[in-house]
């Protein structure tokens, strides 16, 4: 029974955060709009939007090759295996062997080489342009990533997000400072892997500022709904990364425990609100930086992250 409710709650984690994805999108796009005194659009819109582009054939360039063909499907694909590791309303999943942090950034690289690889297939001046700008800001924000992972490590002894969770819900750690720097660290990883204010408006398609957008400036159709999918899964993710680990309360065991369950995915709800909240307010208080101002933001990530580091081991060493 404990196999069969592992893999049931492994099955309905996916189905639940895919479903949820294009919602928390939609619920921060309606949030930044009331407080901007507008309306705004349902949170439903963005599933709206994909099932549209789902039924469109997407159009391509004459020298596209095969990269602009799958490399939607593989985005999709590490966006989807990344988030079937990060726990939401309960913990021992069918796949928690797996969900090590080094392998979710692991995979998070997978998709990021692919749209970098899509912006590039073409030849188009502006996906090089959104191409070279991407890896170049990977190159400070997955060192920042590994080191709040080392901070996690250091207190839990291992890199396994499902022990991380557990470590963190039991209260065994307490507050400490190193563990601010690293969500300090870990948000800015975030605001930055999602293409979110300051280091990017996911909102607009003005050419010079662009990095995401200028990437899949070609794409139409169901690929182009493939990769707002996987920017709706990524973002997902990395809320869901944020809760489970700093926000543990309200997680279920692991076991097969139907009303555990139910209150997991209650908590799990709240806390993604809270959350999509917490980040319409921050992106609606805040103007975009310059681009050229982005690699300074995310060294400053990685340094205090080096700092938590640092600080937890000094501290457990000399404990």
């Amino acid at each position: 029974m404990t196999a069969l409710g592992a893999i049931l709650a492994q099955l309905l984690h996916v189905a639940l955060v895919v479903l949820a994805a294009p919602i928390v999108v939609g619920v921060i796009r309606w949030l930044k709009a009331r407080m901007m005194g507008r309306i705004g659009a349902s949170p439903l819109q963005p599933w709206r939007d994909l099932a549209k582009l789902l039924r469109k054939r997407p159009v391509l360039a004459e020298n596209a090759s095969w990269i602009s063909r799958g490399a939607p499907y593989v985005a999709v694909g590490a966006a989807v295996a990344a988030i079937a590791l990060v726990p939401s309303f309960a913990r021992g999943m069918a796949l928690a062997p797996l969900a090590d942090l080094v392998l979710i950034a692991g995979l998070l690289a997978v998709g990021r080489v692919a749209i970098a690889l899509t912006g590039l297939d073409v030849g188009t001046a502006f996906g090089g342009l959104g191409a070279a700008r991407e890896l170049s800001f990977a190159a400070l924000a997955e060192p920042a990533l590994i080191l709040a992972a080392l901070c996690f490590a250091i207190l839990a002894g291992t890199t396994s997000l499902d022990v991380i969770a557990a470590t963190f819900q039991e209260n065994s750690v307490g507050l400490r400072v190193s563990l601010v720097l690293a969500l300090i660290s870990l948000c800015a990883v975030a605001v930055a892997e999602n293409a979110r204010i300051p280091v990017d408006n996911p909102a607009t398609h003005l050419e010079l500022t662009m990095v995401h957008e200028a990437m899949i400036l070609e794409a139409s159709g169901r690929h182009l709904a493939l990769w707002e999918a996987a920017s709706a899964l990524r973002l997902t993710l990395w809320l869901a990364l944020i809760a489970a680990v700093f926000v543990p309360f309200g997680t279920a065991p692991s076991g097969f425990a139907p009303l555990g369950w139910i209150a997991g995915l209650v908590a799990w709800v709240v806390k993604m609100g809270v959350l999509c909240l917490a980040l319409a307010s921050f992106e609606s208080a805040i103007a975009k930086m310059r681009v050229f101002r982005v690699p300074e933001f995310l060294g400053i990530a990685m340094l205090l992250g080096l700092l938590g580091a640092i600080l937890l081991f000094v501290s457990t060493r000399l404990a």
